[in-house]
């Protein structure tokens, strides 16, 4: 597939979903709505609450839903490998089902792709340009440390590596080969981006999050072994290890004018970009 998007490039929308029958339904009906997209891909990681029928029910409802239930209990991790094995869109961004992210906010993530300046976009909850729940500050201080440390051995300046936004052009993220499990793919994928020397930017976007009474997940657990992850995945692991085939880039400032002006009408102003290869 080529690297260069088409003047209506595509996009690949992969939500994994482990017990979120209150709110899938609701962010699948969102993030339908968004122009170009071309498929919504639900990974169920083996849910017990409903969401496996009210998954079918939407891919039954909806030409451009794809939905497939994992044999058995693997991770968020394994949910978006399986993903992204399946997408074919020329963009592949992950949207989380619990309605924490608002996929208003996809438009904005996607630009710096669509207009040719990036190759990979985060959707940074630190550059707050609308709203963003106050909650718990050991997870932010465990976000700071984890971001700190992935800085000094990719030599970025991300904000915020744990967001549940990531925006990739479709042949980097379905080349790159992903083995950690668990939450371990913000770590891993980061690193390995780093590692290809793409453009990497950050967007501000909204964060609306979720309390544990509410149903969030990740763990004491997870951030202890994400830190041993950082290690790993930027010291011992090559860039040729990193990727099936090494993707050719296209290069930075070759415009899509007519995604462009379509994203600028869409969004509200003009969004925050900040290029990470300073």
């Amino acid at each position: 597939m080529a690297d260069t998007l088409t003047l209506s490039p595509s996009i690949s929308i992969v939500i994994p979903v482990f017990n979120e029958a209150e709110s899938l339904a609701e962010v699948v009906t969102k993030v339908l709505t968004i122009p170009l997209v071309l498929e919504v891909i639900i990974i169920d990681d083996c849910s017990t609450d409903g969401t496996t029928e009210i998954a079918r029910a939407l891919e039954n409802s909806y030409p451009s839903v794809h939905f497939l239930r994992l044999e058995k209990n693997a991770g968020k991790t394994a949910a978006l490998k399986t993903g992204f094995a399946l997408s074919i869109g020329d963009i592949v961004i992950v949207q989380d089902a619990d309605g924490e992210y608002d996929p208003a906010d996809i438009p904005q993530v996607i630009q710096p792709i669509l207009e040719g300046y990036a190759d990979v976009v985060y959707g940074s909850r630190f550059l707050v340009r609308r709203a963003t729940r106050v909650l718990y500050f050991y997870h932010f201080l465990a976000n700071k440390v984890l971001t700190f440390l992935s800085n000094m051995l990719t030599n970025l300046n991300m904000t915020d590596i744990e967001t549940g936004y990531k925006a990739f052009k479709g042949e980097i993220i379905r080349n790159m080969v992903i083995t950690s499990n668990g939450f371990g793919f913000e770590v891993e994928v980061t690193a390995k981006a780093a590692k290809l020397g793409c453009a990497i930017y950050e967007v501000p976007i909204s964060y609306y999050g979720r309390t544990y009474e509410e149903g969030k997940k990740i763990g004491v657990k997870d951030g202890i072994k994400a830190l041993w992850l950082v290690f790993r995945y930027n010291l011992f692991c090559s860039l040729h290890a990193s990727f099936r085939r090494i993707p050719q880039l296209t290069p930075l400032g070759s415009r899509n004018a007519a995604s462009a002006l379509w994203l600028k009408k869409e969004s509200q102003g003009e969004p925050q970009l900040t290029g990470l290869r300073e």
